[in-house]
């Protein structure tokens, strides 16, 4: 039996205004703005803004899983790797996202678990990338 599509939900309008040079800033119509600057000098580039939106993403739901575990976390700072092609349109080829976690009373399984979950099923921004591009990642568990 072939799949049925899956219904669709609407995401807010997002809005991007030109500042000057290569600067840009980008918000919800009436919400806070972030600055993306195309040359990454004053802000991050639309490629690092991709990779933080990924990183911050997984990292919403592994603070969320970790608080269903009942091992909430203390600290969380990730780190992102990433792999390019070089030619045009240089997309992402790969990614590694380095957890550092802190969560009292948390097993390297839970936060292995919580980690997997997160970039693999949760994250609906890895989820829209292209499915050839890789995403890995490593734990550094403070509990």
């Amino acid at each position: 039996m072939a799949n049925a599509p899956s219904p669709t939900l609407a995401h807010a309008p997002i809005e991007v205004d030109w500042v000057g040079g290569s600067q840009f800033e980008a918000h919800r119509p009436g919400g806070p703005a972030i600055r993306i600057d195309g040359d990454a000098q004053s802000a991050p580039s639309p490629f690092d803004a991709l990779l933080a939106a990924m990183a911050a993403c997984a990292a919403t739901d592994v603070v969320s899983i970790l608080q269903k575990q009942r091992t909430p976390a203390k600290a969380l700072h990730v780190r992102v790797e990433a792999q390019r092609v070089s030619a045009t349109p240089r997309r992402l080829i790969s990614a590694v996202l380095h957890f550092a976690i802190t969560a009292p009373g948390a097993t390297g399984a839970k936060a292995e678990r919580a980690v997997e979950l997160a970039v693999t099923r949760y994250c609906s921004v890895r989820s829209s990338l292209s499915e050839d591009a890789v995403v890995t990642w490593t734990i550094d568990l403070n509990s």
